[in-house]
């Protein structure tokens, strides 16, 4: 929502200063101009990005336009999972819970949190996939960390990747823009001959290229690639939460409460539960 608000902050910014001094819309509609500049850097896109980048880049697009945010109630979500979990590994050992990550999507510990198990493939599989590694190896805590820091490194790049490549295409529309109005002068310099009026016009239509490239760069394009890099890093956050909570618990052979402590307190403070709160929602988890 706030991405189409600033959308039409840009728009209507320029149109009614151009508005302002009694501006010709009609001169800006250049249907060639936008042909030229957006197929070419579509074109460009293309040929700088492997199949499946490319096809990254077109799915990230879409998050641009939606709402991603992970909020305190996620975060609660989390720090509830990780308390049932916790204590169920303390109580009964790390093997008594093999079978539940095994089989996840089926598992009656973790169907009680879906937003996180059944929405969130890459925070369950990362969950699952440090959980084998407890229980299969009696490795220390420092070597565990650094798997999970391999897994989250790997992860945080692939997520970069659209925003750079989006980023790359914002820098090449203003010299897009300039080869339309290169084009749009190599046709008026075939009817120099023609009244001053008629090459006005067509001069004018000529640099509405550079316009257009420049103002899709700057005004949509560019902060498009850095709405997408801003979620990207929204999610390395969370992601270092599920890091902080893991690796709490095991290296203090699952002290759960010092375990969710830390985990909410890697929450960023715009969106980390009080202690209060977090203390609150875990009677009540236990009460049901």
């Amino acid at each position: 929502m706030m991405t189409i608000i600033g959308m039409l902050v840009v728009i209507g910014a320029v149109a009614g200063g151009y508005m302002i001094v009694h501006g010709n819309f009609s001169v800006l509609f250049q249907p060639a101009e936008l042909v030229i500049i957006f197929g070419a850097a579509t074109g460009s896109l293309i040929i700088a990005s492997p199949g499946k980048i490319f096809h990254a880049v077109i799915k990230d697009i879409k998050r641009v336009f939606t709402d991603t945010k992970v909020g305190k109630q996620q975060y609660l979500e989390l720090l509830l999972l990780f308390n049932a979990l916790f204590y169920k590994i303390k109580k009964e050992g790390l093997i008594s819970v093999e079978a539940d990550i095994d089989n996840y999507k089926k598992s009656a510990l973790f169907l009680k949190f879906p937003n996180i198990m059944m929405k969130d493939e890459e925070a369950a599989d990362f969950i699952c996939d440090t959980i084998r590694v407890m229980i299969t190896a009696n490795y220390p805590p420092h070597e565990v960390e650094a798997l999970m820091e391999i897994d989250l490194e790997i992860n945080s790049h692939e997520r970069l990747v659209p925003s750079h490549m989006i980023t790359k295409v914002a820098d090449a529309l203003p010299g897009l823009g300039i080869v339309a109005a290169v084009l749009g002068v190599v046709l008026t310099m075939g009817i120099i001959d023609s009244p001053v009026e008629v090459l006005g016009h067509h001069i004018g239509a000529a640099l509405v290229g550079t316009f257009l490239g420049i103002l899709a760069s700057y005004g949509f394009v560019g902060p498009m690639a850095t709405n997408l890099e801003h979620k990207a890093k929204e999610r390395d956050t969370y992601m270092n939460v599920l890091k902080t909570t893991l690796l709490a618990a095991y290296s203090t052979q699952f002290m759960v409460q010092f375990a969710i402590e830390a985990g909410r307190r890697s929450i960023p403070n715009e969106d980390r539960p009080s202690f209060a709160e977090t203390d609150i929602a875990m009677k009540k988890a236990k009460s049901k």
